[in-house]
Order: C-alpha cells, then structure tokens, then sequence
C-alpha cells in the first residue's frame, strides 16, 4: 500500500519565519485526508514540499516505503509517482479533454492509452466527452476532468489543492461526492488542503488540523469533532460551547455554569479546566423545567435546516449558541431554559 508518512518536516523562509516546525503526518494507504489550517499555518508549503516543488530544511518524505525528500535526497517532482489536482483545474486549454488526461500517459501504445484515458472518464461521469474542448465544460467538470488527468498515471499519491474553491456552493457538494468516489474506486493515497472545516469532516477518512506549522490533532472526522484535542482545535473544528468546569469526586462529571455535565474521559492533570461542549449538546426548555438552566434569548439565526439561538445565561462572561431543529418556540427578549445531554471534553 502507498502509504504516506511525514517526519520531523521544518521549512523557513528567513531566520525569523519559520513555516513548518517539526511538523508528522501519516495516512495509511487508500485513504482521504484533509489538511485543515487557518491562512498562513503552512498547509500550502507541507503540499509543495511533498509534491517537490519545494526543498524541505529537514524532515522526511516517504511514499509506499519510498523516500522522497530526507537528509542529501530529493526527488525532481516528475519522478515521485504524484497526481496534483490545482485549484480550479488547471487544464491545457488547447488541449482537448481526451489529450487532457492522456497528457502524462507515457511509455503507453496509442491503443492503451486510449483505452485508460476512456476508463479514467467513465469513473468521473464524463464518458463520451473525450472530443470537447475545456471551455466547453462546466466548473465542476473541468474538475473532475483535472481528477482524472491526476488519476490516469496510477499515481501513488495524490494531492488535492483547495480544488473546490471556485465552484458554487450547491455545485461543490456534488463535486467533492464524485471524487471521493473516484478516490475509493481506484484505491488511492490522497491528501487534500483546505480551509473549509465542512469539507474536510465531509469528505476525508482523516483529518490533520495544522496549528503553526504543527499537527495539533489528526484523527478521524468523528472522533476530532467529538473529542477535539484542546479548546482551540473545538473552536476552530465547528461551533465551540466554552465553560470553566470543576471535576466532581467521582471524576465523571464537572460543575460548570450550565449544570453537571458528564464526561467522557477522567482528567489526569487537574480539577479544573475549560469543557468543551457543541452546540447541538445544548437543549432549549420551558424556563421554568426542573433542573434547567435559566437564561434570556439574545439573537435567533434561521438557516432552514435548523436555527441558531444565542442565549445569555447568569454568570457567564459570554453567551452560548444553541442549534435548534425544527420550529422555534422562543424570540429575542424571551426566556428559556438550557439542559445539556450527552458528555463534554474537558482540558485543564
């Protein structure tokens, strides 16, 4: 399997500009991680650098057991077996799309390369558009065109940069369905950057969330979203319920301003901590409900689905976000109460 493992990778760009800083990643073959960073944590260059376009100062690159970059090794880029899926696609316009994704299929007789460059567009859903031109396609197809160009070679990796970042957001879901589908069905290594939290939970097997120019967690959508590493890895991965909490005796459930809250790991390094909540943890109540928590509703934020409610509770510095299902039963100025289910993360 083409598995993929960063060591210890550092980049500068001056003495006082360090980018990456030691920074490991590994993602077992066949799978889809996202890299997930605020601008300017180092996301781009970690994909520069694995592509070869860049020179890590020190670190390793290994592909399938293969290095690629590492002390007095590095590889020129057409020679690491790496697919590169650009923003916006990226196609030779005057290529046709046929010409488009045979482009790096050499060593090939023309017979073969016709026949993979047919199977690499039926797996995108673009079977029988071998003979239009790129500006005869949509967005969404110059990208999956772009995917299958990447694809063709049998790349042991591929590298995917924000290539959903020019397309509207209804296009853009079906878009990224197609590729990870393309993705599976071919069994291969892939790492995509981008700044879109959504994208990464939805897309990736795994997600590696990059705090300058470190991994501050990689694990699985589910488990970094429900078990975030600290606050700030909460915040940044979605919607984040702050609170100060303090360990009851049993070390299975915290006091905070919300009521007890049980949780889902005993702390090892303290009794108290911030406990990190999600919003659709929270539930709105009739103020007056046994054991809730009294607060007055500050703002409403309807988005169809569901709705955001702000709410300001007594003793709380801030206020706390409530996603709510469904019709609203409260307003701005109205009372309401707040119960918490399920467990909280809590850091010290």
């Amino acid at each position: 399997m083409n598995d993929l493992h960063i060591e210890q990778l550092t980049k500068s760009y001056g003495p006082e500009a360090p980018v990456l800083q030691g920074l490991d990643l590994s993602v077992p073959g066949g799978s889809l991680a996202a890299v997930l960073g605020p601008s300017g944590c180092g996301k781009t260059t970690l994909l520069r650098i694995v592509a070869g376009f860049l020179r890590a100062d020190a670190g390793t690159v290994t592909v399938g057991g293969r290095t690629l970059a590492g002390p007095g090794v590095h590889l020129a880029p057409e020679r690491r077996r790496i697919g590169i899926v650009p923003q916006e696609g990226a196609l030779f316009p005057h290529l046709s799309v046929a010409r488009n994704v045979a482009f790096g299929l050499t060593g090939l007789d023309r017979g073969e390369r016709r026949r993979r460059m047919e199977e690499m567009l039926d797996l995108v859903g673009l079977a029988g558009y071998g003979e239009r031109m790129p500006h005869e396609l949509s967005g969404g197809q110059q990208q999956r065109i772009a995917l299958a160009r990447a694809l063709a070679p049998r790349p042991a990796l591929v590298l995917l940069d924000e290539p959903f970042n020019a397309l509207d957001s209804a296009l853009r879901t079906g878009v990224r369905a197609d590729v990870r589908a393309a993705l599976r069905a071919t069994g291969a290594t892939a790492l995509l950057v981008t700044h879109d939290q959504q994208e990464a939970l939805s897309t990736a097997d795994l997600v590696a969330v990059v705090r300058q120019g470190q991994i501050a967690q990689c694990d699985t959508p589910q488990d970094l979203y429900r078990r975030p590493a600290d606050p700030w890895v909460a915040g940044f991965v979605g919607d984040a319920v702050l609170l100060q909490g303090t360990v009851g005796n049993s070390g299975s459930t915290a006091t905070t301003p919300l009521g007890t809250v049980a949780l889902a790991a005993r702390p090892t390094d303290g009794h108290t901590g911030t406990v990190v909540l999600r919003p659709e943890q929270l539930r709105l109540t009739d103020a007056d409900t046994a054991g809730a928590v009294r607060g007055t509703v500050t703002d409403v934020c309807f988005y169809g689905h569901d709705a955001k409610v702000t709410v300001s509770v007594q003793g709380l510095d801030a206020t706390v976000d409530v996603r709510v299902a469904g019709p609203l039963s409260v307003g701005p100025g109205e009372e309401t109460g707040i119960h918490v289910t399920g467990e909280a993360t809590l850091h010290a």
